[in-house]
Formats: C-alpha cells, structure tokens, sequence
C-alpha cells in the first residue's frame, strides 16, 4: 500500500467514530495539544448514543414517566389537572429537540479545541492512511501517527425475524413509531428492551417481553433481576421467559411471532401490532478496512486490544468495537485512556468499576461484583441491605420500590460490589463508584454523613448492615 500523498493533511491523530468514545478521544486529543480529526458518516455527531440511543430514550422515558405520574398520582398530592391527553407528535418534538442541542454543543467543543470534522465515512487505507468518502461519493485521504477506531456497534439482528417499518423494529425505530401500539411485544429482557418497554407501556401500550434466558437484566444481580421483574409485572408488563423466538410473520393487522420453549417444546404464535427486537448490539467493522493493517475481528465481531493498541503500531480501538462493557460512559472513559498513552501520559480503565444502569422506573443501577459472581469464583462476603420503604425521602416522595445491597470483604471490608434498585439508583451509584475506586471500605460509607432527608441515605444504611447495625429499619 503506498503512503499517502504528501499533499494530504498530517495529523497526529485521526479518529473514524465520532461517538462518545470518539468525540470525547477528539476533545482529550485537542487538549493535549495534538493536531486532531474526527471522521464520522452522520449529518450530526455523536454517534449511536446522542442520535438514536442513550439521549433520545432518556427524554422519551422523562416524558412518558410523567404522563404517567400526571395520570395517577397527581389527585393523591392534592394537584387537580384537566384530562390527561397523549400529544405524541409534540413529545417526539421535544425529543428531537433535546437531542439536537447536545448534538450541535459536541460541534461547539471541536471548534473549541481545534478538532476537525472531517464528513463521511472513514476507512483505513493502510498505515498512517484514512480515506474519507463523503456522501457525494468523493474520496479523500488523510495521513495520521495514529489512528483510532471508534466505530462502535449496531443492534443485533434476529435469524428469522426481518426488520419491516413500524411493525418489527430495533432500538432506533421504537424510538419514533408514529402512534402508541395496542399492543408491543420486545424481543430481549434487556436494557434496551426494557427501557422502551417501559416508554410504550406508561404511553398505553399492553407490553409482553419475551425472554430467551430464565431472568431478566442479564448480568444483573439474582435477588435484584428478581425485584426488578416482580416491580415491572406490577407496572402492566407481562413476561415470557425461557422463550425462544423462531420467525415472525408481519401482515396488515400486525404482527405474528413463533416462539417455543427454550429448552425445546411445543411451538406456539403470539401476535402484536409491533414487534422490538432488543437483544443486545455487535460491534460494527463494515467497511472499515482493517485487512490493510492485518487487523481481523473475533468469531463475535470485537477487535482485540493490548492497552487499546489494535495489534499495529499506531492503531488504537476504543468503545463498543472492543472488550468491555458495551456502555457509553465505558467507551469515554477508553477514549481519554488512549489518548492520554498516545500522548506520552498514563491511561488505565478498571472495567470492574463500570457502573451499570438500566433507567426504568423505578431503576437499577450495580457497579462491581454480584453475589453469584462472588459465590461462583469462591469469594467470601459479607452483606448489608436496606430498604427504600424505610428511608423517609423515599417514603415523603412515594417512592418505596426496591432496596440497596452492599456487598463486602469479611476480612478487609472492601467493598466488592453495590447494588440498587430503587428511586435515581443511577445518581445514586456515583457514591459506590468513587468508595471502590479508592479501595474503601463498607464503613467509609457508613461513617460518612449523608444530608437528611435524602434517598443516598439508603446506601449509608444498606452499608451499615455489613456489620449489623442498620438503625432505620
């Protein structure tokens, strides 16, 4: 493969993926002073996450837990409304909204630290070289000391059950079906699966999630996944678990699901005016070139790493298209990691102390080991837990559901893994995040003084019950 032109721009750094992992591997780059370009194919940046993730079902599942909230809570807190009316159309708006500022602000940090954004779909041409195709179907190549994938991954599809326009949908178009379903079945007890579930089933919709695995959350803690699905079935939603999808038949009316047991079984139809399909996302390499650099994927679609370095010198993967939790805050945090090595600095990420979080309401957050983890690699622990219906902000704000879970060394009380299912879990989590990151202690949380009334004091609580003296409950 020749060099690239000696007229093509030089940089230290180019970066195909402008999703959180490579905006933000952008942004650091810029700050460190490196001469720094983005590819990325979108009309906006962000990627997956700020587009057609993270943000707009965050703002869809804000907005559905209000119309709900408006609808069945309100007359108990002595607030008198007019009738409750769906306007659909205009929460889409406020949607879209939301997620074009965020958008428009990422465009405002390149220009901020000199980062440019080169438009099109970005290609290793060989070493040092990134051809940009833009959508006119112009191609130009750049030169780069290195280069960053950043791409990161695209729902999985499911054998069987092909993808057809509001009627057998992904994550990115449950996010604008153009009216409520009567009725939604979600393929996958997933995050993703549940959060818009969850969105649908508060806007009307009769929700039924079908699950090929025994429990819900996977990776989830077994009495939290228990909790949580026992929660979601009080909400409306129904489940069928242990299920095994087979094909699915769309027609005017609706759409039509085999399913059978997954253990093997008689095969039965479900039908449904949409269908979800939710389980889970493979990294997304199509196109990207890495045969030029000798670089090949898993049997799973995932680059391989060596401290984010992809096997060549100067290629570096970061985010969903490599190891580690499948996560937005996950791909950040690799992106400042590598950029921070290429820059001469010190970059590490502890996937251990990822937080998890799943936005339901109420939610569930979990940072570390769970207790079959624990159990299964012969870990000794110790548990403290407590309840949301005695912390008195939970209880104030009607918001009792679930519990939060400490689990801990015997000997040195580190701790080794938080649980929460509960009221803003994902807020609450930080705490647990910051203790374990610095090896702290069950008591360290226990001993620190949490403001009153306040739902962080169930953490507190739940951490003075590793050593048997919880006072609230």
């Amino acid at each position: 493969m020749a060099d690239a032109p000696q007229s093509a721009p030089q940089y230290d750094v180019v970066i195909i993926g402008g999703g959180p992992g490579g905006y933000n591997a952008a942004i650091r780059a810029g700050q460190l002073g490196l001469k720094v370009a983005c590819v990325e194919m979108r009309d906006t940046l962000g990627g997956t996450c700020l587009n057609v993730g993270c943000m707009p079902s965050k703002a869809l599942l804000h907005a559905s837990e209000l119309y709900e909230v408006a609808g069945t809570e309100f007359a108990g807190l002595g607030i008198k409304v007019g009738s409750r009316e769906l306007d659909l159309s205009q929460m889409m708006k406020q949607k879209d909204d939301s997620v074009g500022q965020l958008t428009k602000g990422i465009e405002f940090l390149f220009k901020k630290n000199k980062v440019d954004w080169l438009k099109g779909r970005g290609r290793i041409a060989g070493k040092g070289q990134v051809e940009v195709e833009a959508a006119d179907g112009s191609k130009a190549t750049v030169a780069a000391k290195n280069i960053i994938i950043a791409t990161g991954s695209e729902p999985t599809p499911l054998p069987g059950v092909e993808f057809v326009a509001n009627k057998v949908v992904d994550s990115t178009g449950a996010l604008s079906l153009p009216a409520v379903p009567k009725k939604l079945i979600v393929i996958g007890a997933g995050v993703i699966g549940l959060e818009l579930g969850s969105v649908w089933r508060r806007l009307g919709a009769e929700v039924e999630v079908v699950e090929y695995l025994d429990k819900i959350g996977a990776g989830m803690d077994a009495e939290v996944a228990t909790a949580f699905q026992r929660g979601l079935t009080k909400q409306g939603m129904t489940f069928r678990m242990g299920t095994k999808v087979t094909g699915a038949k769309v027609a005017k009316d609706g759409v039509e699901l085999t399913v059978e047991p997954a253990a093997g079984g008689k095969a039965e139809t479900l039908k449904g005016d949409v269908v979800l399909v939710a389980i889970g996302r493979r990294p997304y390499t199509a196109g990207l070139g890495l045969e030029t650099v000798g670089i090949e994927t898993d049997k799973r679609g995932f680059i391989a790493n060596d401290h984010f370095k992809a096997g060549q010198d100067g290629i570096w993967v970061i985010g969903d298209v490599t190891y580690g939790p499948m996560l937005a805050h996950k791909a950040e945090e690799d992106a400042v990691a590598a950029v921070e090595l290429i820059a001469g600095k010190a970059g590490h990420v502890d996937y251990n102390l990822v937080p998890s979080v799943i936005y339901t309401g109420p939610e569930v957050a979990w940072v570390g080991k769970t207790e079959e983890q624990l159990k299964d690699a012969g870990v000794e622990f110790r548990k403290g837990k407590f309840p949301f219906a005695a912390n008195s902000r939970a209880k104030i704000n009607h918001e009792t559901e679930g519990f939060v879970k400490v689990l801990a060394d015997p000997k040195t009380d580190r701790v080794l893994g938080v649980h929460i299912y509960g009221p803003q879990a994902g807020e609450l989590i930080g705490a647990a995040c910051m203790t374990m990151a610095f090896g702290g202690a069950s008591e360290d949380i226990a001993r620190t003084s949490y403001a009153h009334p306040t739902r962080s004091e169930a953490l507190k609580q739940a951490a003075m019950g590793v050593e048997g003296w919880i006072m609230q409950a």
